[in-house]
């Protein structure tokens, strides 16, 4: 068990012990809420670069599950590899237990060559956080290393297939624009008799003939996703209904005109309130992202379809005539809360009326 520290860009350092891969990492730090959930958040690609601090005092309790493959999918992990670039816990628990683990936290983290530090009060860290903002930070155990801000590449290349993938039979077909897409949302669509095409996130997919189009989340800055706003700039003006989750929603926003910009730590929980505008219901969500639409750039076409209760910022957009929506937060949430899973019904419906 090797001593490990933290060290932040403004000159920060906490100091732990080692549970993970003995290598020295840097990228941006960013907190997370969730109480539980770890395994499905470490390998959701929107994390890429990102070195994760649980606020959530306990972790590795119940362990990590097997590679059970279903449609070729992981079943309980949301791609096939860890995306963070660190984990820091207060406290992690060595002996686990769970109908389902097959190996211990520790070792899947040092098989994937991740590092991890526990012995860190992360609610202090969090609260630093939460004060100044996202800052880089670096893992140093056995060597020194520079700070490197990860929202300067495009992590979205990084994250994306590099081929075209089918999944399902169904008869509906759906362009999934793959920006780093978790394999539940794959799985939700597929609930409603689909052919999911996956394709990479710069694919031209105006040249398909489909029913319906999906924008996935993913990692970084969304301005630096060109080509994927150059397509959707043609397919807003068509009639193809699209729906699009967490960068699929800021995207969607860039192709319609509007502004995006970095909020400053980001919403990263499972039990963020949003209201749907309108209206006087409030859902429960989950969710993960740095980035944010400006409402007041939306165009007279396009207007708020959620907002976020805490910090009242964007959480989703719609076209005021054409069967265009999307939200910030995650409705496919594994882990959960599941409370808007009912947005893939609603995208569905659009999509066999536009059919008719």
């Amino acid at each position: 068990m090797l001593k490990a520290k933290i060290t932040l860009e403004d000159g920060t350092i906490l100091e732990g012990i080692s549970f993970g891969s003995n290598q020295s990492v840097s990228g941006e730090v960013v907190f997370n809420t969730a109480m539980t959930g770890y395994t499905e958040s470490l390998t959701d690609p929107s994390y890429k670069g990102q070195i994760m601090v649980m606020t959530f005092p306990l972790v590795g309790n119940y362990g990590v599950p097997g590679d059970s493959i279903d449609q070729e999918m992981n079943v309980f992990y949301e791609s096939n590899k860890i995306h963070i670039q660190g984990l820091i816990v207060t406290n992690y628990s060595e002996n686990y237990s769970h109908w389902n683990a097959k190996k211990s936290l520790s070792q899947w983290l040092i098989e994937n060559n991740i590092p991890a530090i526990h012995g860190i009060d992360t609610r202090a860290l969090t609260q630093k956080l939460r004060e100044s903002g996202s800052m880089l930070g670096k893992i140093e155990i056995e060597n020194q290393v520079a700070f490197s801000d990860p929202n300067k590449e495009n992590l979205v290349d990084l994250v994306s297939t590099k081929e075209v993938k089918t999944y399902g039979s169904g008869k509906h077909k759906i362009i999934l624009v793959d920006c780093g897409v978790k394999n539940n949302i794959i799985r939700c669509l597929l609930k409603h008799d689909t052919t999911v095409v996956k394709v990479p996130w710069n694919y031209d997919f105006t040249k398909e003939e489909y029913d319906g189009l999906f924008i996935s989340n993913g990692p970084g800055d969304p301005e630096m996703c060109t080509e994927t706003i150059k397509h959707l700039e043609i397919a807003i003006n068509q009639d193809k209904p699209i729906f699009g989750i967490c960068l699929g929603n800021q995207l969607l926003g860039l192709a319609a005109g509007a502004k995006t910009f970095k909020l400053k730590y980001g919403h990263r929980s499972h039990n963020q309130p949003v209201l749907m505008v309108g209206t006087n219901t409030c859902f429960v969500t989950s969710q993960n992202h740095g980035y944010a639409i400006d409402i007041d750039s939306l165009d007279e076409n396009w207007e708020a379809l959620f907002i976020n209760l805490n910090d009242k910022t964007c959480e989703g957009i719609k076209h005021k005539t054409k069967p265009f929506f999307s939200s910030q937060f995650h409705p496919e949430a594994s882990g959960g809360p599941v409370d808007t899973e009912f947005l893939f019904g609603k995208f569905m419906d659009e999509v066999k009326k536009n059919k008719k």
